[in-house]
């Protein structure tokens, strides 16, 4: 019996804390939601992403490419 009354109050603590620390939860608590982070502008993630890299790439080949200029 004292393990049972044990227990019951560490998931009365756990809600506690949970709910003074703003943790996510079922219930909105009376709090607004967050407005939504504008999206970043989307990077390459490599330069063979790159549309800019890849036209500089293709203008030095047609230059460099071993014939008279």
């Amino acid at each position: 019996m004292p393990f049972l009354l044990v227990l019951v109050m560490a998931v009365v603590v756990v809600v506690l804390v949970m709910r003074a620390s703003g943790a996510p939860g079922r219930s909105s608590g009376g709090r607004r939601p967050s407005r939504p982070r504008p999206a970043r502008a989307a990077r390459p993630l490599a330069p063979d992403d790159d549309p800019e890299f890849l036209r500089e790439l293709e203008r030095r080949a047609r230059r460099d490419d071993g014939s008279p200029a």
